[in-house]
């Protein structure tokens, strides 16, 4: 008979605190093969996808910057350089023939959060936090598409893969959120101008609303008329800690700190009784692999939204503080008793363990820790990285010798595989959810 454990968490012990999030990682890490001779550094198994994989390296970056535990850093920093592919932008060789904006974009501000962490620099022979960002955000930035729709990013890189002719919020939106994180930390204007063009085009193509839901994408075959009205919790997160800097950037503007409030008050469609929860696929028990993580997106920019924009804090710990708590509860699961589950509105473990689970309880736990640690440094206060304004300006080349007809389905499924919860279909030209 299995024995209920659960991790203990007491919200006002710092220790506790961090000794649940350790539990959490443990859980996590456990599940990583990528330092394991043979493998490949970077790498989850099967049925993880790359993206997750970058995710997942930005959590453990978070881990220790909330705790100050460096047990992970060696995996991490080692994953973070191994991928970052031969010029340097996360576009390695082994996912390029299938990458999307999203999947690139997950990397980049992983690279982006060790800059802003002061995590240990690579070696001086190595490329350096700040400037991978930089190559990432550059490297989209000259993706920018106006042949339709007036703007925007397409999800995917290249032309050969389905999804290209859909322009997804999430692509978008971590475009939004680098771009203003590199404002804040660089002090240019530039990235703070990508930042307010990228909104405006949210907003005119309607992928956010005027009552501020984020809708999962849309086709540009259609000219972007038509939206997939899918909400994920991710994308409301991406864009809550844009606009957090952006507040940050012009020094309160009114107008973001409006935009803030909005994003925080819609974002209450993924909270249950202040529960977080994914409000598109727990209730019907459809959550992919993919969008078991995606509360862990939300968490950790809930509490990065607090520190770059203090007024949110009345808003934003409250619904932090009981999420953690009730995901601690969901974690009885396994042969330890402490495998986190996917449903913390349940008060129980669900059954369903993996690296979203165990990733998206570790960060709504540590995010718990955010008034313990000095707050996000920047180039002029206390940064230590060194950045490169011209990296990733080259251009994109696709994949050498590949035939598109050896790209596979499988192949094609990345982080935001239109993150629906049901069968995707091509009805008239579009990438529609199938009911």
């Amino acid at each position: 008979m299995q024995v209920v454990s659960a991790i203990d968490l007491d919200l006002s012990s710092t220790d506790s605190i961090k000794a649940a999030a350790k539990t959490a990682a443990q859980g996590m890490v456990q599940y990583y093969t990528g330092d394991r001779p043979g493998d490949v550094p970077g790498n989850l198994p099967q049925p993880y996808y790359w993206w997750e994989a970058g995710a997942m390296f930005a959590a453990l970056v978070d881990y220790w910057y909330f705790t100050g535990d460096d047990t992970y850093n060696a995996i991490t920093t080692q994953a973070l350089l191994f991928q970052v592919g031969p010029n340097n932008d996360y576009m390695p060789p082994n996912q390029t023939k299938t990458e999307g904006n999203d999947d690139q974009a997950f990397w980049g501000m992983a690279a982006l959060s060790a800059a802003e962490n002061r995590y240990p620099n690579p070696p001086p022979d190595e490329p350096q936090w700040l400037a991978l960002a930089q190559a990432v955000f550059n490297s989209q930035a000259i993706r920018w598409d106006n042949t339709t729709c007036n703007g925007g990013l397409k999800w995917q890189i290249f032309a050969f893969n389905n999804g290209y002719t859909y322009k997804n919020t999430i692509s978008n939106g971590c475009f939004f959120n680098m771009a203003a994180r590199l404002a804040v930390y660089t002090g240019n204007t530039t990235y703070a101008e990508w930042a307010n063009r990228m909104y405006d085009w949210v907003s005119a193509v309607g992928l956010l609303s005027p009552t501020y839901q984020f809708f999962d994408g849309t086709d540009d075959t259609l000219n972007c008329s038509q939206l997939n009205h899918i909400q994920w919790s991710y994308n409301t997160g991406v864009f809550m800690l844009g606009a957090a800097n952006m507040y940050n950037f012009t020094n309160g503007e009114a107008i973001w700190e409006e935009r803030l409030r909005g994003i925080i008050t819609g974002a209450g469609v993924f909270f249950l009784n202040n529960v977080m929860y994914e409000v598109a696929c727990e209730p019907n028990g459809k959550c992919n692999v993919d969008q078991r993580s995606f509360k862990a997106y939300l968490a950790r920019w809930m509490a990065a939204t607090m520190v770059r924009a203090p007024f949110t804090r009345e808003l934003l710990l409250p619904l932090l503080q009981t999420s953690a708590r009730a995901a601690a509860q969901s974690c009885t699961g396994g042969s330890d008793g402490q495998q986190c589950g996917l449903q913390w509105t349940t008060g129980s473990f669900d059954g369903s363990v993996g690296v979203g689970e165990q990733m998206s309880a570790m960060e709504v736990i540590q995010a718990n820790l955010w008034d313990q640690v000095p707050g996000p440094v920047t180039a002029e206060r206390g940064g230590i990285s060194v950045g490169d304004p011209s990296a990733g300006t080259g251009g994109d080349q696709s994949p050498g010798g590949l035939d598109p007809d050896d790209v596979t389905t499988g192949d094609r499924v990345g982080a935001g595989f239109l993150t629906t919860m049901v069968l995707i279909g091509v009805i008239g030209g579009a990438w529609w959810m199938v009911a």
